[in-house]
């Protein structure tokens, strides 16, 4: 690599006080042992090492205890009974989140919390009936928004989508405010993310928060690439509701537990349908087994069924990391990472590649997506070539790589290298 960005990389990495807990992770390997650069942590983030022994205290709570350690638990040094799991995840969500501990849940996947989400508060009527997503959401939201349209008598007419400018790769605020505005009277739901997944384009959530409530619509938002990802406000900023994965920048597992949050506005609405399961109903009178379901006051009530413990171990775990570095200091980080990525892509690479994500550090979050000036097939030969070379990161057809440069686990020298395989590859 050339030397000032090796020079800088090394600068970088001995002032970076984070630097440490790249060595809480395990990162893979290739064949021979060498460690690759691991930039797909907005796909699937790396194991905390400490993940094993979590998952194991329960093994070994389920071996020694069997349906004991549902209340009592060994007294080993961090035992969890299993009843209260999820309540465990819940300081470390609500600092991620930006809420209070009764607002957050540890529940289910994402999609299944979107369904439950919307069954409350997607209450289409008359002629607010209508939910605005924008046009390039995740392929699994605009499913669930479209069948919970037709459970309603609806249709994809009544779907509102937002999009670029043409020729633009992200959305302007200027617009998004503008439609909220003019379908106002329209809209029933506001789905919204937090960082948009194929662009990584980081939204002023407070600001199309507080547009959408103004224009008396229900504001959702799917988190799944901004937690743990960005600083979040969702009490302040008067959000409805929010979902997300703990898979990504979580670091939680394949198929983690997913992540719920209701505004405290909404802790006590017997006025809300629900689909309701005995996990949500009042923890002092759930195992009286009564016909009549009492809802948990704040999020914890529209749990379904129990949490799976060992699929929620991991993220504890993780969360544990999150505290002792600090969302703040993490996104402070993130911000010099992206920043030296995206400088040694325009100098190295120049008009060979096009970076879609916002240049504005403001607008983004840990990642970088860039499309190759190249065919198709060319460009998914350079994929290809760059995970050969130990450089994993996250291919998105027909043209686009995408790169997630974690402050959790990822080195200045990481990007650096990265940058230099990729300049590699395109020139292949």
């Amino acid at each position: 690599m050339p030397h000032s960005d090796a020079a800088s990389a090394a600068e970088l990495d001995a002032r970076d006080p984070l630097a440490s807990f790249a060595a809480e992770f395990h990162h893979p390997v290739d064949a021979d042992g060498r460690k690759a650069v691991y930039l797909c942590g907005h796909s699937l983030g790396l194991q905390p090492k400490s993940a094993a022994h979590y998952v194991s205290q329960d093994l070994v709570e389920w071996q020694r205890l069997g349906v004991l350690g549902h209340h009592q638990g060994t007294r080993a040094q961090g035992a969890r009974p299993w009843i209260g799991y999820h309540e465990h995840a819940a300081p470390g969500l609500a600092a991620l989140a930006g809420a209070s501990e009764s607002e957050v849940v540890a529940m289910n996947s994402l999609t299944i919390n979107l369904h439950l989400m919307m069954v409350s508060f997607f209450r289409p009527e008359g002629a607010r009936n209508c939910v605005l997503i924008e046009q390039s959401a995740f392929p699994s939201d605009r499913y669930a928004v479209l069948s919970q349209l037709r459970f309603h008598g609806l249709d994809a007419r009544h779907l509102i989508e937002v999009a670029p400018r043409p020729g633009e790769h992200a959305l302007r605020s200027e617009d998004i405010m503008e439609i909220l505005q003019r379908e106002g009277p329209r809209l029933a739901l506001v789905l919204w993310p937090g960082v948009q997944y194929l662009s990584g384009q980081l939204f002023d959530l407070g600001a199309v928060t507080a547009a959408a409530r103004a224009a008396g619509a229900v504001v959702g938002l799917d988190l799944a690439h901004a937690i743990g990802n960005v600083p979040l406000e969702l009490h302040d900023w008067n959000t409805d509701f929010a979902v997300w994965c703990s898979y990504k920048y979580l670091n939680a597992g394949p198929g983690a537990i997913g992540g719920c949050f209701v505004h405290a506005r909404h802790a006590q609405r017997p006025d809300l349908p629900r689909f309701a399961g005995w996990w949500g109903h009042d923890k002092a009178r759930r195992f009286e087994m009564g016909p009549e379901f009492h809802p948990i006051s704040g999020a914890e009530g529209w749990q379904v069924s129990n949490p799976p413990v060992l699929s929620a171990a991991p993220l504890l775990a993780s969360l544990e990391l999150f505290g002792r570095a600090g969302i703040q200091r993490l996104r402070e980080k993130s911000v010099q990472l992206t920043a030296f990525m995206q400088r040694s892509i325009q100098s190295r690479l120049g008009t060979a590649v096009e970076i879609i994500t916002p240049l504005d550090a403001a607008q983004r979050g840990s990642q970088l997506s860039i499309r190759l000036a190249l065919s198709s097939a060319a460009a998914r030969r350079c994929h290809e070539r760059l995970t050969a070379a130990g450089v994993i990161g996250d291919w998105r057809e027909p043209d686009t790589l995408r790169f997630a440069p974690i402050a959790l686990y990822n080195s200045f020298r990481d990007v650096a290298d990265a940058v230099e395989a990729l300049a590699a590859a395109v020139k292949a």
